[in-house]
């Protein structure tokens, strides 16, 4: 899952991008509301976290001009604005769900597991099974037949990128946009790392090397 954060107080930026990167998400910071709202547009985002009080444009304009784009992605708003008629107004724009300053981290982290699953639930089911294996996008647990698989956060990123894909081949471009963040400028054959860990535990012929392509789900 790919996340956007829009806040213009950078220590929380870069607090909250590291807390969301350890439980398994990639994650982008911006700190205007203008380029939140470019950010946002490209449509390659599963959640924005968007502060209400930013410089160029405020909070509740970029969701507004989301929402009248067509843009449905799950919007939880930050403010340190505190009462009834605040909430409404974010909830109006078209937000999901709103979190007054100060939050606790472990409350964000909650809500923004909330509104993925709750995004996941109106569309495809959140449970992929791929042959004996069995990835559940909800809970972020594997099994291979009734066995669960202990994974790491960044390596069940990875399998999700192949499992939602399963059959298809997916270019290691596509898995860094994913699973990285954008700013990302590292050796891209960091996700040969991943795959062979992958393989090492769900088993060699689960994952194909398509040479010069990528990787493939296979059934086995």
């Amino acid at each position: 899952m790919r996340l956007l954060i829009v806040e213009d107080e950078k220590r929380l930026a870069v607090s909250l991008a590291k807390g969301l990167r350890a439980e398994g998400f990639a994650v982008d910071v911006v700190h205007d509301g203008l380029e939140g709202l470019h950010r946002a547009g490209e449509g390659v985002y599963d959640l924005v976290v968007l502060d209400i009080m930013l410089p160029g444009m405020n909070g509740y304009r970029v969701c507004a001009a989301l929402r009248a784009a067509g843009h449905d992605v799950p919007i939880l708003m930050l403010t340190a604005k505190d009462g009834e008629y605040d909430e409404a107004e974010g909830l109006d724009t078209g937000a999901d769900d709103y979190l007054t300053k100060p939050f606790s981290y472990v409350v964000l982290v909650a809500r923004v597991k909330a509104l993925l699953r709750r995004r996941g639930s109106s569309g495809a089911s959140p449970v992929l099974r791929i042959g004996r294996l069995t990835v559940d996008t909800a809970t972020r647990r594997v099994f291979r037949d009734e066995t669960e698989v202990a994974l790491t956060a960044k390596e069940f990123a990875v399998l999700e990128q192949l499992a939602v894909r399963a059959g298809e081949v997916v270019g290691k471009p596509e898995i860094l946009e994913h699973v990285w963040d954008f700013a990302y400028d590292g050796d891209p054959n960091i996700i040969e790392v991943y795959i062979s860990a992958l393989r090492r535990k769900l088993g060699a012929a689960a994952i194909q090397t398509v040479r010069g392509a990528g990787y493939r789900l296979v059934a086995s």
